[in-house]
């Protein structure tokens, strides 16, 4: 077996990274009968990654049909995800988008296109409904929208893997990856080695190191995200997710959401100071802390800015913010995620799934040679 030093086990599909991504590719593979191999470099639960966490973002609020057609997808895989372990993992919270952006009226219009329900609250109307935030600018309020459980979704898709069959091993990080042939690699542990047709490099932040000289990356940023939990002035049940967009795109703009037993958790998008994913110090930088805590005294009357929790997560993003789900011979990549990417989970282990067994691609937006569109949703949060 591949935990025995200088053995070389065989299998189907090897999966690096078990995170969300890594691990809903692996139920996914499994449940079609295919021989996989889950290996995660940490101990289950660890927080070195993106994927750790108590809250997630859940939407159906995105400008074009893509994304919002993968989001559908994915509505339902955590629901099937949800019947099949027992777990509740998504709760829908309603969502807010509010701000002084233009970016707003296409968010309304592509939703409209789409049939995604919808509609718009003055400022009165939403203070109203929701006295924990401030509003001055007209709000886009979407239903359907809530929170994940991240760390319960993690566990429950490997259960659903191991399941339906893969091998699940944490704390067996992948050193070395050497492409055989078309439908060969050998993947290289410190215990041992697995021959497999294809391997599926879910490792986000770790990307370039694992697998950059195997196919054609487009450039990674990794950054050290921070965002808060702040003490609750307000319930947490009469939180809406919420975004709020600011021409002068503040800090990115702000995310927040209700997390039970934490508090309200409160961001900035994709500004964090960029790091070395091994060389992280967890710190939150001074400066944007202190601007994180302004905004929730500004417009936040539902917490209390002085008591706080920091919270440290990478995001690994793209020049276009569009994910990367492609393959290069027998080596499929995924990373490109972080900000607005969790949400999608059991829709992109089916994109990645069909991509190890030679299925249709995604769309090409995805794609290695993709044309780099500036003018995409920089606002999507996580």
């Amino acid at each position: 077996m591949g935990g025995t030093s200088g053995t070389t086990e065989r299998t189907d599909v090897v999966v690096a990274g078990g995170g969300a991504m890594g691990s809903a590719a692996a139920w996914q593979l499994a449940r079609r009968g295919v021989d996989v191999v889950l290996l995660e470099r940490f101990a289950a639960g660890h927080t070195n990654g993106a994927s750790h966490g108590a809250s997630r973002i859940f939407r159906l609020s995105y400008p074009d049909p893509v994304h919002i057609a993968l989001a559908r997808e994915a509505r339902e895989g955590w629901r099937e995800l949800e019947q099949l372990t027992g777990e509740h993992l998504l709760t829908v919270t309603g969502g807010a988008d509010h701000g002084d952006h233009p970016d707003l009226d296409g968010l309304a219009a592509g939703l409209a296109a789409a049939g995604v329900a919808h509609h718009w609250l003055t400022p009165r109307e939403a203070a109203e409904r929701w006295p924990g935030i401030r509003f001055d600018t007209r709000v886009l309020f979407h239903p359907d929208s809530g929170r994940l459980h991240a760390d319960r979704s993690v566990a429950a898709l490997q259960a659903a893997a191991v399941r339906s069959g893969a091998v699940v091993r944490h704390s067996t990080p992948v050193t070395s990856i050497e492409v055989l042939g078309e439908d060969a690699v050998l993947v290289h542990t410190d215990g041992g080695s697995y021959r497999a047709r294809r391997i599926v490099a879910a490792v986000n932040a770790w990307a370039d190191r694992l697998v950059g000289r195997l196919a054609p990356l487009p450039p990674l940023r990794v950054t050290q995200e921070q965002p808060a939990h702040f003490a609750a002035r307000v319930p947490g049940d009469d939180w809406p997710s919420f975004g709020h967009r600011l021409a002068d795109a503040f800090y990115g703009g702000v995310y927040g959401l209700a997390t039970p037993g934490e508090g309200i958790k409160v961001g900035f998008h994709g500004v964090g100071p960029e790091v070395d994913p091994d060389r992280r110090d967890f710190t939150p930088e001074p400066g944007q802390l202190a601007a994180l805590r302004a905004y929730a005294r500004r417009w936040l009357p539902g917490v209390d800015a002085d008591v706080f929790a920091p919270i440290s997560c990478t995001y690994t993003t793209t020049p276009d913010a569009n994910f990367v789900l492609d393959r290069h011979g027998p080596v499929v990549v995924a990373t490109g995620f972080s900000g607005h990417g969790f949400k999608f989970t059991p829709a992109i282990g089916r994109v990645l799934a069909d991509l190890a067994l030679d299925g249709p691609r995604p769309d090409r937006r995805f794609g290695f040679d993709r044309h780099i569109d500036r003018h995409t949703d920089r606002q999507g949060v996580t």
